[in-house]
């Protein structure tokens, strides 16, 4: 008997890992359609509680959603505009970058010389060059300005969400053949996401503003560039302030020497450890953190499946799916296992 319980036990293991390696082929395949609809539904999450706070002050839901949806097209149309002419501007700077670069490394290297310590083997000077930095940059923002290009399916995805939302409880109840049904977990699941998404956007807001204000107070050319990158990458726990830092810290560099390369690199850390260790966990609760080890294997997983637009929307679709095991009593462990501290609250209603 024990004999047919382990044979089943592992029958069940290899048709749950075929089915991961299914589902996992189907989400790369179906990239072109699965990306805009999830930037369409992050938008959502983020635009609800404007479409209610209209509603609750009896706008028509109508009016209210076309409201928030010009109000986010004209904010994306402008991040796009101010970008995309930094990047563009970047672009024409870089040859002259490349030379004081150039410059400065020989120079590196001869006081290396004279000091009798040789970089026999090490490339770091190419790996760290503005054309490398410019290659990185244009990879990253690649994969965004894709998720964004088909402009019409993320409106048109968005606005028919924020539509559904309004009658969301009532069809669940509907759905579930119970006109009191008790939907307290699923609205606790939902505030849950939502404040984490909100938060989240706002620090990232914050963080990004208060870099590009530093940067633009030292001189560093494209500080709005650089506000940007540290605001879209701030998503990306640990990992994504580094690299924001990296070419805004190696442009202060070429430009004006290691002084403000050393004041911009103070900044970035001074903003991120009050904002991610103090003032984020503060507003989320420590319970909403997820554990170093996770963020990384997210981003590895997340990139190899989506490129570098699901290597941005990792951590959130792994916040997201956290909470989710949380509200659920028989996957709750799995939670645990994903989260920061050592153990989940398991008071959840």
């Amino acid at each position: 008997m024990n004999e047919i319980s382990r044979v089943g036990a592992g029958a069940r293991f290899l048709l749950t890992l075929a089915a991961f390696v299914i589902v996992v082929a189907g989400l790369r395949a179906a990239e072109s359609i699965i990306i805009p609809v999830l930037v369409s539904v992050f938008l959502a999450i983020l635009c609800v509680p404007a479409v209610s706070w209209l509603r609750s002050h009896r706008v028509p839901t109508i009016i209210s959603v076309v409201l928030v949806v010009l109000v986010m097209m004209g904010v994306i149309a402008g991040f796009a505009a101010i970008v995309g002419g930094s990047i563009n501007q970047f672009t024409d700077a870089v040859p002259r970058y490349q030379e004081r670069f150039n410059s400065v490394a020989t120079s590196i290297t001869g006081w290396l010389g004279q000091h009798n310590v040789k970089l026999k083997g090490v490339d770091v000077f190419n790996t760290f060059s503005p054309s490398s930095i410019l290659g990185m940059l244009g990879g990253a923002l690649k994969g965004l300005v894709s998720a964004l290009s088909n402009t019409v399916l993320v409106l048109l995805t968005l606005v028919f969400i924020l539509f559904e939302a309004a009658g969301l409880p009532s069809k669940l109840r509907a759905a579930l053949g119970d006109a009191n049904a008790d939907l307290g977990r699923f609205s606790a699941m939902t505030k849950q996401v939502q404040q984490y998404l909100v938060i989240k956007t706002a620090l990232s807001l914050v963080t990004g503003l208060v870099i590009g204000v530093w940067l633009a107070i030292l001189g560093i050319d494209f500080a709005i560039l650089w506000g940007f990158l540290a605001f879209i990458l701030n998503y990306i726990p640990n990992i994504g302030s580094i690299v924001a830092a990296v070419p805004a810290v190696l442009l202060a560099f070429i430009q004006f020497g290691v002084g403000k390369a050393i004041l911009a690199t103070v900044a970035y850390l001074v903003v991120n450890t009050i904002l991610g260790n103090v003032v984020e966990p503060a507003m989320m609760g420590r319970r909403l953190g997820l554990s170093t080890l996770v963020v990384f294997l997210s981003l590895v997983f997340w990139g190899w499946v989506w490129g570098p637009i699901g290597m941005l929307l990792s951590v959130p679709l792994t916040m997201v799916l956290k909470i989710s095991l949380e509200h659920s009593d028989d996957l709750r462990w799995l939670a645990i296992l994903l989260d920061s501290s050592s153990r989940v609250s398991r008071d959840q209603t």
